[in-house]
């Protein structure tokens, strides 16, 4: 064996070694604070905490190295990968995850930002005491019928007009990445825990459901839904009272300019694009770590269910945005679509399912079919002798475990990936931000799922 060789296979014992110990040790990091940096500029469901994607791009990256998310959501791995001097790339399809992760990541002149945020909330108390009917009437063509009723049902008319005037400030602003920086800014005063300045209890953690009980801001009711199919105590947990969305949008601007000027972004060429992660726009053998959390089976977690709430207000119509949610990874729709080649064990499980629900079934199908691809155009973009670390939930459709730690490593094997080691991780509900309680309770479909989720080290091998 020649010594290049040798150094090869010692590298590959060393790394493949160290992935291991890595996934055994303790992945749940409860006891550790997430909200540093930029991670807490906006709410988003089902993301892992910071700690877990800095653990392997410290221990299996050196500096500037690239760091890629196919899949990057909030951007809790690219942001993670810049902070230790590492090029972080992401791709995603979903219009308001690239907002956020944007935000999170680009470099702003924060004296601009604030001069800025000065003059939009200035602009935006005047038009409300001077223009606002303009805007009461602005708001019947604000967009299609169905955009119109969505608004109507999910947003009082004097949170409307705040919120139209809100926006149209922002589209003022020619520069980007500043605009953007508001819009989300905008974006997360509604898609909060509490559901924020629209009618909704909750954006943040499960389907939203309308407030029961709504006050105005100055304590006067202004409407009453099904008070009387509800106990007291119930009902004082639906009540709700409107808050300025002004008020709102400028304590938001404060917290999250205290949060981007944490930050000091390097010069690798960090950049966060729209692409799908079944077809990387990247080339082969360039990335030298992969950490990513793919989106549940069957819309699990439906992130286009709360991100409708603030993408409306920006230039989205509903109608668009169900057309983007059905080429999500893991949807329902099952027209038109292409089916992989599968391991057997995965189409026993999908066999099983298709007897007991033959949509749900081909859903997995589906599912899996998607997986495969990103997986391959994951192994294709690595170089040899790194590892992509994916992070899944537990799930189960129709009471059958679909057991996706192991048939996603299966599908990895496939193609060429090894799979030293699955870490297992158990979930803080909250912090993570999951549609169930702690307390578990078989009878629920929801709370069957997602209690713990799998760590899953593949390694591409050296040639």
């Amino acid at each position: 064996m020649n010594q290049l060789s040798l150094y090869q296979q010692t590298s590959k014992l060393d790394y493949r070694q160290k992935l291991i110990d890595l996934l055994s040790r303790d992945l749940d990091f409860h006891d550790q604070e997430s909200k540093y940096a930029t991670h807490d500029i906006h709410a988003f469901p089902a993301k892992f905490p910071p700690q877990l994607p800095k653990k392997f791009i410290i221990e299996l990256t050196i500096p500037g190295e690239v760091v890629l998310d196919p899949m990057a959501g909030s951007g809790t791995t690219v942001l993670e990968a810049i902070l230790a001097d590492r090029c972080g790339i992401g791709f995603d399809i979903d219009p308001l995850a690239l907002k956020i992760s944007k935000s999170k990541i680009i470099p702003l002149d924060l004296f601009e930002v604030y001069t800025l945020e000065k003059k939009i909330v200035n602009n935006a108390r005047i038009e409300v005491m001077e223009n606002y009917i303009k805007f009461e009437e602005a708001l019947q063509s604000l967009g299609d019928i169905e955009t119109n009723k969505f608004i109507n049902h999910w947003f009082a008319p004097e949170t409307q007009v705040e919120l139209l005037i809100l926006a149209k400030e922002i589209e003022k602003i020619n520069n980007q990445p500043i605009r953007n920086f508001f819009e989300v800014v905008l974006s997360s005063i509604i898609i909060t825990k509490s559901g924020g300045v629209s009618l909704a209890l909750d954006l943040a953690h499960t389907r939203p459901h309308r407030a029961k009980l709504v006050f105005k801001k100055n304590g006067d009711l202004l409407f009453e839904n099904g008070k009387d199919n509800a106990s007291s105590s119930r009902i004082n947990i639906l009540k709700k009272t409107l808050r300025s969305a002004i008020d709102e949008f400028q304590k938001r601007i404060k917290q999250n300019l205290k949060s981007l000027s944490r930050i000091d972004f390097n010069g690798y060429g960090n950049k966060l694009l729209m692409a799908d992660a079944q077809k990387l726009p990247l080339k082969s053998n360039t990335v030298g770590l992969i950490v990513t959390s793919p989106p549940y089976a069957s819309n699990a977690i439906d992130y286009m269910r709360a991100h409708k709430f603030s993408l409306v207000w920006l230039g989205y119509p509903i109608y668009n945005l169900g057309k983007i949610r059905k080429k999500y990874i893991g949807g329902e729709v099952i027209q038109d679509i292409h089916l992989e080649e599968l391991p057997s064990n995965i189409n026993l499980i999908i066999k099983e399912i298709t007897r007991l629900d033959k949509k749900k079934g081909m859903v997995l199908f589906k599912y899996y079919s998607e997986i495969k691809r990103a997986l391959k155009e994951m192994y294709r973009v690595l170089k040899p002798g790194k590892a992509a670390i994916v992070v899944v939930g537990s799930s189960t459709m129709r009471g059958v475990d679909t057991e996706i730690h192991l048939c996603l490593s299966e599908i990895g094997k496939s193609i060429g990936f090894e799979v030293p080691k699955i870490g297992l991780r158990k979930l803080d509900r909250n912090r993570r931000m999951l549609p169930a309680g702690t307390n578990l309770n078989l009878k629920s479909q929801i709370q069957q799922r997602m209690h713990h989720e799998y760590v899953i080290g593949f390694y591409k091998p050296l040639d």
